[in-house]
């Protein structure tokens, strides 16, 4: 787990202002103290984001797609080997973040306790009887109202990531000052869901829409409104999906679906032109496409590990899989290079041999720079691609600003598009003008990308719902989608259960000929691991009242 704003946020603390209409007067306060309760309204409320998950570094310190069958890690003994082999229990889970969004969710409750009189707290330490003084208190206010609304939604999120892995779980409505007033039984899923709606829509309209245009873009980590509508379509498409909704009910689908185009409907957000550009540097968080991006500072730690192992420094890490690569769609005539005329996506995603990367050319073969058999090379013959600045001198140690994005508008789309399939089918609009074939031939025509409208015949449900997996696979590889949408699909028992593939690279004269190979097995043990399972300690520090998860 990484702290969000590392300095970011702190500088801003700076910026904050106090003062009172309703000052009230404590002679037993010092100055001191005044100015300490003041900066604590603001303190304890960023406390509250220090639990937000970073992507970047999910699993061995770095993406989680190597668990889903988008990748392999470089790391043979790894906690990542572990889960893909099924060797993960209720006391041993590499993925086990219980704890870490319980303490989110009793940080948000503890900032709401903390700061119910912050009117008060924030006029002890103010000089309202001033212009200036006065426009610092009401600055103050909003920003602690914005705060503490902030506070909710993200109470929201660490409820969301709990449910996708465990399913239900006990639901906390305060701090607890004793261990077995905290012993509740879990909640169900949809009771789960329904905390996150509330907690939402009770604080939507008190959010920000945009830092950028309340010219506030130091603070534009924060939670706005965009990124609350963004949690809600996303919790709401789970709970429509089948491993939640085994029915079928078609009302949870047409609830996804509105949610995602409340999204939709704020205007405020477009497809960025560059596909690959929108994940390196700065444009994560200054792109229309950004909902919400945790920020990270300059860094060039996921460089240092994910560079191929010929460039100095590099550490290989992610390797993207044979599984994905075929998984791109080709948009000309077969030229006998597999490579050749692909989605242009794959581009940005992966690399692959005789690509120039870093000054140089890949040599991904025997004898090559990247030789598969150096220590720490790829094992499946590629190398990852989005989401790294690639020309970092890493013996210089240059570095470059990063940001995980957690909500993007493509996402919201295709959200969208799903939903609105499984509700009405692929062509019809239901009132909003836009169709589920709509929204996903939109993502496909980004500039730059200009794919062709999906093959799809009108009113062919089971066909739309192939092509928008499909979409998701390519549009959100290695964002963290992955694995928890063959989850949600109820195909991981499918898909997580085939061999990881790769590709050999051997030099033939002046060309290279591509074999794939199987690069190791995996293990999803469906449907026991379509949930994680309750860490054994939190049972029986319980006290049997919370009951473990079948099959474990």
């Amino acid at each position: 787990m990484r702290i969000l704003f590392a300095g970011a946020l702190l500088c801003s603390l700076s910026l904050a202002g106090c003062d009172a209409l309703d000052t009230k007067e404590d002679l037993n306060l010092t100055d001191e103290m005044m100015a300490t309760r003041r900066y604590q309204m603001f303190d304890w409320g960023y406390r509250v984001y220090e639990h937000i998950p970073y992507g970047f570094t999910a699993i061995d310190g770095n993406l989680f797609a190597a668990v889903s069958d988008e990748a392999q890690y470089v790391t043979t003994f790894s906690s990542t080997q572990r889960f893909n082999e099924g060797s993960w229990s209720a006391y041993y889970n590499p993925d086990d973040c219980y704890t870490s969004y319980y303490n989110g969710i009793y940080a948000a409750h503890d900032y709401l306790d903390k700061s119910v009189d912050y009117r008060y707290i924030l006029g002890m330490h103010r000089d309202t009887l001033t212009s200036n003084g006065l426009d610092s208190y009401r600055r103050d206010i909003v920003d602690v109202q914005r705060l503490r609304a902030e506070a909710h939604v993200l109470k929201a999120y660490y409820y969301f990531e709990l449910a996708k892995r465990y399913g239900g779980v006990p639901l906390i409505d305060r701090v607890y000052a004793d261990q077995k007033e905290a012993n509740l039984p879990r909640g169900t899923f949809d009771e789960v869901v329904g905390l996150i709606l509330r907690e939402i829509e009770g604080v939507r309209n008190e959010l920000v829409v945009d830092w950028r245009a309340e010219n506030l873009e130091e603070k534009s980590g924060r939670i706005t409104r965009g990124a609350a509508l963004a949690l809600k379509s996303r919790v709401l498409l789970y709970a429509a999906s089948p491993q939640f909704n085994p029915s079928g009910e078609k009302s949870k689908w047409a609830a996804a679906a509105a949610a995602a185009f409340e999204v939709i409907n704020m205007g405020i957000y477009s497809l960025h032109p560059d596909y690959g550009g929108l994940f390196v540097a700065e444009t994560s968080t200054t792109s229309p496409e950004t909902i919400w991006a945790v920020r990270m500072g300059a860094t060039n730690e996921f460089e240092r590990k994910n560079y191929p192992i010929g460039t100095q420094g590099g550490g290989t890490g992610i390797c993207p899989s044979q599984n994905l690569v075929e998984a791109y769609e080709s948009t000309g005539e077969d030229t006998g290079d597999a490579y050749a005329g692909l989605d242009p996506r794959f581009y940005a995603t992966v690399l692959r041999n005789g690509d120039t990367w870093n000054g140089r050319t890949l040599e991904i073969y025997a004898g090559g720079a990247d030789d598969p058999a150096r220590q720490n090379a790829s094992p499946t013959g590629y190398y990852l691609r989005k989401f790294l600045n690639e020309n970092l001198n890493l013996t210089n140690d240059d570095k470059r600003l990063r940001s995980w994005i957690v909500f993007r508008y493509a996402e919201i789309l295709l959200n969208f598009a799903e939903a609105m399939n499984e509700a009405y089918g692929p062509d019809d609009a239901h009132g909003y003008g836009m169709s589920a074939r709509d929204a996903v031939d939109a993502v496909r025509a980004r500039s730059g990308v200009g794919m062709p409208p999906v093959d799809v015949a009108p009113g062919d449900a089971a066909a739309m719902r192939t092509a928008i997996k499909h979409e998701r696979r390519i549009e959100l590889a290695f964002e963290d989608h992955r694995y928890w949408d063959l989850r949600r699909w109820d195909d991981a028992g499918t898909v997580l259960n085939r061999p990881l593939r790769g590709v050999k690279v051997t030099r033939s004269g002046d060309g290279f000929a591509y074999t794939p190979f199987e690069v190791a097995k995996r293990i999803f043990d469906a449907p026991k691991m379509n949930l994680y399972p309750i860490p054994q300690a939190e049972i029986v520090k319980s006290g049997g009242v919370l009951d473990q998860n079948p099959g474990w």
